[in-house]
């Protein structure tokens, strides 16, 4: 049997193109690795370090680096994707170019003081005054198993002991009031029913 395909093929080939660009369109446009939402408790587990980083910690960085940028976010922690591994990646420059991916990172110094209003792909729409240090300085592993130390200041500073943050338990939001902590719930809660 044969199908109507003489008759209809132009139209078929037409449709199977624009189902390939719409099904294309939604893979480019979702992040890659679903993002945990505050308040669910898998936030708060504490991730263990990485002790061999091989194919499968790079696969991870890379998922991690493609799902920050389409979040649109500048930094994200394992953690907020489920892996409670010590792998971060942060991209806090202008041109979107300069990820650095911090593998077992660890503070080894930090100083001076600054407030600034953070927001985090696992809060979103959610944003507050935070207090953090103003110069760090990490240590850490790169892909290639790399000891690496990165010194930092201003909103890189802030970015790095925030995903550092992920990596202990913590969301941005533990730093906030009690007070502070309800309303975000409440707010999170609200959304979370008008978009179901």
């Amino acid at each position: 049997m044969r199908c109507l395909n003489t008759k209809f093929s132009p139209f078929f080939k037409i449709l199977r193109s624009i189902l390939h660009v719409i099904t294309t369109s939604i893979k480019f446009f979702m992040p890659l690795l679903p993002i945990l939402r505050f308040p669910d408790s898998r936030l708060k587990k504490i991730a263990t370090p990485v002790e061999n980083i091989d194919d499968n910690i790079r696969r991870l960085a890379r998922d991690m680096a493609e799902t920050m940028y389409e979040a649109p976010g500048i930094g994200l922690a394992a953690t907020q994707v489920n892996v409670h591994k010590c792998v971060i990646v942060i991209d806090a420059s202008e041109a979107r170019n300069e990820l650095l991916v911090l593998i077992n990172p660890q503070l080894v110094e930090c100083d001076g003081v600054q407030v600034c209003e953070e927001g985090c792909l696992s809060v979103p729409g959610i944003y507050d005054k935070v207090e953090r240090a103003e110069h760090v300085v990490v240590r850490f592993l790169d892909l290639e198993s790399n000891e690496q130390v990165v010194e930092a200041e201003g909103l890189l500073a802030v970015c790095i002991q925030h995903e550092m943050d992920h990596l202990q338990g913590k969301v941005f939001v533990d730093h906030l009031s009690q007070l502070k902590q309800t309303r975000i719930k409440a707010k999170l809660a609200k959304q979370a029913r008008i978009t179901a």
